[in-house]
């Protein structure tokens, strides 16, 4: 279960989560800061990403598309890397079941 955090996300949050969710990237690590979506779209599509995003663009996207790529919504407005990172670790059974269901293209948390 890999994770694409996008742009609006701390680049710090693969690091922090690797535990977790191993081989996780930010589109930093891939050059793709300040890309537009579809394009980070693509790219998670064809590496096997989950996007993890607060832009409510993303979120739109897989209404649109479905999957793949799966989106996790974080709808906590304005946060710390910390608290995006406490979310993460609590709803990781969540994430998973997400995952794992092949019908589902969109988690909305909190």
């Amino acid at each position: 279960m890999k994770l694409l955090f996008d742009e609006n996300l701390s680049p710090k949050l693969p690091n922090r989560l690797r535990d977790l969710f191993p081989d996780s990237l930010h589109v930093r690590d891939v050059g793709m800061e300040a890309t537009i979506d579809p394009i980070v779209w693509d790219y998670a599509k064809d590496n096997d990403l989950m996007i993890v995003s607060k832009d409510v663009d993303m979120h739109d996207l897989s209404l649109v598309l479905g999957n793949p790529p799966k989106v996790v919504w974080l709808r906590l407005g304005n946060c710390s890397t910390l608290q995006v990172e406490k979310l993460l670790r609590k709803e990781f059974s969540t994430i998973q079941l997400f995952y794992e269901d092949k019908n589902l293209s969109l988690l909305a948390l909190p």
